[in-house]
């Protein structure tokens, strides 16, 4: 589900004032990333549905290789979430890995998910997918 910011950006062109503003809370959206994962090292990035159950096996899967890449050091980021998001982090912190989620702020369903280290909530998709 689309931000009311997003639905509003698709909407088309804005007066200059309010393409204005909606450039500078994107900036601060992305200064405020730079600053909360700036010290994450080399990252491993998972992307995937949020909607797989620990039971599914791709959900083990995930589980298992974020795993192994973490005990070569590569921290493991995701988008924060559940589903093979929540199998990635939990797979690094399950061997002593570093677990780091760049969430989306959503009305509902997204909540960081238990695994994570360290997470920041950024205000648009599109500037979440920037650091990965």
């Amino acid at each position: 589900m689309a931000s009311k910011s997003e639905i509003e950006f698709l909407e088309g062109p804005r007066s200059r004032a309010k393409e204005f503003i909606f450039t500078l809370k994107t900036v601060l959206d992305l200064i405020r990333g730079f600053r909360g994962l700036h010290f994450v090292g080399p990252c491993i990035t998972f992307f995937g549905s949020a909607r797989f159950a620990p039971y599914h096996p791709y959900y083990k899967f995930t589980e298992k290789a974020a795993g192994a890449f973490a005990q070569l050091g590569f921290t493991i980021m995701t988008g924060g979430g559940p589903g093979l998001m929540e199998a990635a982090n939990k797979g690094a912190q399950a061997v002593g890995g570093r677990s780091v989620g760049c969430n989306i702020s959503l009305a509902r369903e997204q909540k960081p998910n238990p695994y994570l280290d360290k997470w920041v909530n950024m205000n648009h998709f599109f500037t979440r997918k920037f650091y990965w």
